[in-house]
């Protein structure tokens, strides 16, 4: 898992629409970096709604945001559809930068284990270093946060 102060781990990854987002090309940009587990599902859809609420706010300090997880850009289409979503997200599903971010990790549900997505997110500034991380991540009034933390940073 990278920490405050770790340089982000350079990727290249196709968004919703097929189009490959690299993280060099956004270099300049505050970037909101978060990680989740599978569209469509309860927790992920409330993060992904809350966050195009506030997508004008992030907009209006510079920073985008994306999110990722190991669905296909096929299913990230039907879910931005569905939920008429105002976000970016990136499909990685080898998992490599999954893998490379530590955000993949084996999990326990009902007593059973299984490798997936542990819902964290970044701020990476402009420069390309991590400068907020939360993992573990609990949705209720997590995008407020994070617009308060990305304030604090700019000031």
């Amino acid at each position: 898992m990278l920490k405050i102060d770790d340089k982000a781990i350079d990727f290249c990854l196709p968004n919703q629409d097929d189009v490959e987002i690299c993280l060099r090309d956004l270099k300049g940009k505050w970037i909101v970096l978060y990680f989740y587990p599978r569209d469509n599902t309860a927790g992920c859809t409330t993060e992904a709604c809350d966050f195009t609420d506030a997508v004008v706010d992030f907009s209006d300090l510079d920073a985008i945001v994306l999110g990722v997880s190991a669905d296909s850009t096929k299913k990230h289409r039907n879910f931005i559809e569905k939920k008429d979503l105002g976000i970016t997200l990136l499909s990685d599903e080898s998992t490599d930068m999954l893998q490379e971010y530590g955000v993949w990790q084996l999990k326990k549900n009902y007593g059973k284990e299984y490798m997936g997505i542990v819902r964290t997110t970044l701020i990476i500034n402009p420069e390309g270093i991590v400068k907020a991380v939360w993992e573990k991540v609990r949705v209720k009034e997590h995008v407020a946060k994070i617009k308060e933390e990305l304030i604090k940073l700019q000031a």
